[in-house]
């Protein structure tokens, strides 16, 4: 006879806890669209969807693609990079404003 396999049983108490997190920040998302005024709390609203958003994002990498377990080193490795290259295009975003507005050819 085969020897009985012992199955590790899920974590489901954790995701479905992720889960009510991530519906909860969805939710207050279709709020913030739809309530909050365009005109005079524009800035602020896109505040509010970039600090949601980035919450979001920290959420699904870290449990549903398992970074969080990760070692701190991978962890630096991956998020480096990435920053990097959200700071190159934010400069050359700004760099050829600049080149467009101010040289005169």
């Amino acid at each position: 006879m085969a020897a009985q396999v012992e199955r590790q049983k899920p974590n489901t108490k954790h995701l479905w806890k992720v889960f009510w997190i991530l519906l909860g920040l969805t939710a207050l998302e279709f709020l913030v669209a739809f309530q909050v005024d365009a005109d005079h709390y524009k800035w602020t609203k896109i505040w509010i969807f970039v600090i949601m958003t980035i919450v979001k994002a920290y959420y699904i990498v870290g449990i549903f693609m398992h970074l969080k377990s990760e070692t701190k080193a991978f962890i630096w490795y991956m998020v480096l990079p990435i920053m990097f290259v959200i700071w190159l295009i934010i400069a050359l975003l700004i760099e050829g404003d600049y080149v467009g507005t101010e040289r005169l050819f």
